[in-house]
């Protein structure tokens, strides 16, 4: 074997190794990318859910809230009809 096919052969393994490596690393760094991406993305979910429930245990209160204030207008009422 010429010595150019040697080097030839040398530099296509070398350019083969390199790449991989390359290729390896930006396939990890957009890995950790994703999974920061996914983490942040949770705590908002997280945050949205407990807003959410929040909302919920409101709307549940205010019905009856509001069944309480008819009920004291109707006492106030009541006490200034017997008063007044």
């Amino acid at each position: 074997m010429s010595d150019a096919i040697i080097v030839g052969l040398i530099t296509a393994l070398a350019s083969v190794v390199a790449a991989v490596l390359t290729s390896k690393a930006t396939q990890n760094k957009v890995q950790q990318e994703l999974h920061e991406q996914n983490a942040v993305q949770n705590v908002k979910i997280d945050h949205l859910t407990e807003e959410v429930r929040n909302h919920n245990n409101f709307a549940r209160r205010m019905p009856v809230v509001e069944e309480q204030i008819v009920t004291l207008q109707r006492e106030m009422n009541e006490v200034k009809a017997k008063v007044g």
